[in-house]
């Protein structure tokens, strides 16, 4: 991008609520990254086992790729701050319950992993609905810097917190740590009771949940810039997390090792991270996102080698700073793309199958680099993760990340609900819609094309059975038809238009050679012949 136009990393701290809820995540992100210590290096105490070990990081992110596709689904359909107080109210508790039960030394493997695992499911429900929150606290052209500074926050907090972590393990014992992660949920709740977003008047009933993770699958899984985004973020998650997920028996085997070391060296990771974040804006006015992403893979890559094949502190403590900065490139990347490459209807559920993609990646890489490094050592298990990570660089040659920001998802607002002469209810259904065009000859080529358009279109927002029909006694005449299920699910398809899509919608119409515009015919099916299954007409309902 030109010089003229680089935005400021620190443009979203112009927006009070942004910087308010910025500020108490910090303190949340500082207690859960002390709590993290305290279970990991708990684990260490308690068992011996690799397996185990590994096993704690997979239980905060095995909950994200079970759970955030229905938050994100209930955050697209209801209000997203009772969404993310309810999750904070729920983790503040299980974190009073595991300083407890620590406390009292009633603490086993299966406890803690079983403890770990809730408070993973309350951040599975909290993530999807903060980060499409993004765009009610900052305008469009600030998400990407909005999306940077969660990552700094976090990664500042990682710089501090994990060293933190360790001096309050040593010192006080897993139970300390585990008591200041359940305070740190406080000033976050008090934000999140003082934040009143404004949100756009609903125009139609809530969607059935069921029918909105349909959606959200369906829209997701036709739009192949989104799929490109999954695949190489499950990867990415799946091959770095080898890192994070063996750093306390890294730490442990060391011969001056310990909590201390452990937390030291994750300090140096959040280092990394904060780096990576800064100098994100000057990177991507250099690189286009594929490249970004290339870099991003190979120098974890290098990062996970250089654990594996030296033995100093030293190097090790080295290894961490372009670790960190890779991971907050890659997954910041992968957030923004998928946040500028949805529009607002659908968002959180785009973002949660995004989390689940690369969280479910994480929490199997974590199972499997554990069991490697049970059967081998922590050295072969580093190495061996190497490799998918160089796979991922190379693969951008068939699964390019797109540029983000090209199309305009913002909502056409054409659509008007048209006067019926039925006394339809939202749920009568199912509905066919068929529209006439008559198309020159010449013309037919360029017509198919946008038809294919289309057709993806319709499809991914809701309609079935698809089809392009032409009359056989007067081939200019072609009929675009398909069906939804209900009225509410017809209305709700034509506003799910976005500006992007109204440009074949408007090329259409230039090839229709009709004297009127295109005829729309909306019917609703029977699929029996009864006398007594009719929609009355508006103003002839007959009263019983």
């Amino acid at each position: 991008m030109p010089a003229t136009a680089r935005k400021s990393p620190f443009a979203p701290f112009r927006h009070h609520d942004f910087r308010l809820l910025w500020s108490a995540t910090l303190i949340s992100n500082f207690g859960g990254l002390v709590q993290a210590v305290g279970a990991a290096w708990m684990m260490t105490q308690l068992t011996d086992s690799a397996t185990l070990i590994a096993l704690v990081q997979a239980s905060n992110t095995l909950p994200i790729m079970l759970f955030a596709l229905l938050s994100g689904a209930l955050a697209d359909i209801f209000d997203r701050r009772t969404l993310l107080l309810g999750a904070q109210v729920f983790m503040a508790l299980v974190s009073v319950l595991l300083a407890v039960l620590t406390w009292q030394g009633w603490m086993t493997p299966l406890i803690l992993l079983s403890l770990t695992f809730l408070i993973g499911v309350g951040q599975a429900i909290y993530n999807p609905p903060w980060q499409a929150s993004m765009q009610d606290l900052v305008p469009r052209d600030d998400l990407p810097a909005a999306v940077s500074l969660n990552s700094v926050g976090f990664n500042l907090m990682r710089s501090v917190g994990p060293a933190v972590g360790g001096i309050i393990t040593a010192a006080f014992g897993a139970a300390a740590a585990f008591a200041v992660n359940a305070a740190s949920y406080i000033p976050l709740l008090g934000a999140l009771l003082r934040w009143h977003p404004v949100s756009p008047p609903r125009t139609t009933t809530p969607e059935p949940f069921v029918a909105a993770v349909g959606a959200g699958l369906r829209y997701v899984a036709l739009s192949p810039n989104l799929m490109r985004v999954l695949m190489r973020g499950a990867l990415f998650g799946f091959s770095a997390i080898v890192v994070m997920a063996l750093l306390p028996l890294v730490a442990k085997q060391n011969p001056s090792g310990g909590s201390l070391l452990f937390g030291l060296l994750l300090g140096c990771f959040g280092l990394g991270a904060i780096a990576g974040a800064l100098i994100n804006p000057l990177v991507r006015e250099r690189l286009d996102n594929e490249n970004v992403v290339r870099v991003a893979f190979a120098a974890f890559a290098a990062s996970a080698l250089l654990l594996a094949l030296t033995e100093s502190t030293w190097l090790h403590a080295l290894a961490m700073l372009p670790a960190g900065a890779s991971w907050v490139l890659a997954l910041s990347l992968f957030n923004v793309t998928v946040q500028l490459s949805t529009p607002r209807w659908v968002v959180a559920r785009a973002l949660a199958l995004y989390q689940t993609a690369v969280f479910g990646g994480m929490a199997v890489g974590a199972w499997i680099w554990g069991s490697v490094a049970n059967i081998y050592d922590v050295n072969t298990a580093l190495i061996a993760a190497a490799v998918p990570l160089l796979l991922g660089a190379v693969l951008g040659h068939w699964l390019r990340i797109p540029e983000f920001g090209t199309l305009d998802l913002d909502p056409v607002n054409r659509f008007r609900e048209p006067e019926l002469a039925l006394d339809l209810r939202g749920r009568s259904g199912p509905i066919m819609v068929m529209i006439d065009y008559e198309i020159d000859q010449p013309d037919v080529p360029e017509f198919l094309r946008l038809m294919a358009l289309r057709r993806n279109v319709r499809r991914r927002d809701g309609a079935r059975n698809w089809a392009l029909l032409r009359d056989l006694e007067h081939p200019e005449r072609w009929t675009e038809s398909y069906h939804i299920a209900t009225w509410d699910e017809y209305v709700r398809h034509n506003l799910r238009r976005t500006k992007a899509d109204f440009q074949t919608y408007e090329d259409l119409h230039k090839l229709h050679r009709g004297a009127e515009p295109p005829v729309v015919h909306r019917m609703i099916e029977r699929h029996t012949v009864s006398l007594d299954d009719d929609v009355p007409l508006i103003g002839k309902i007959e009263v019983p």
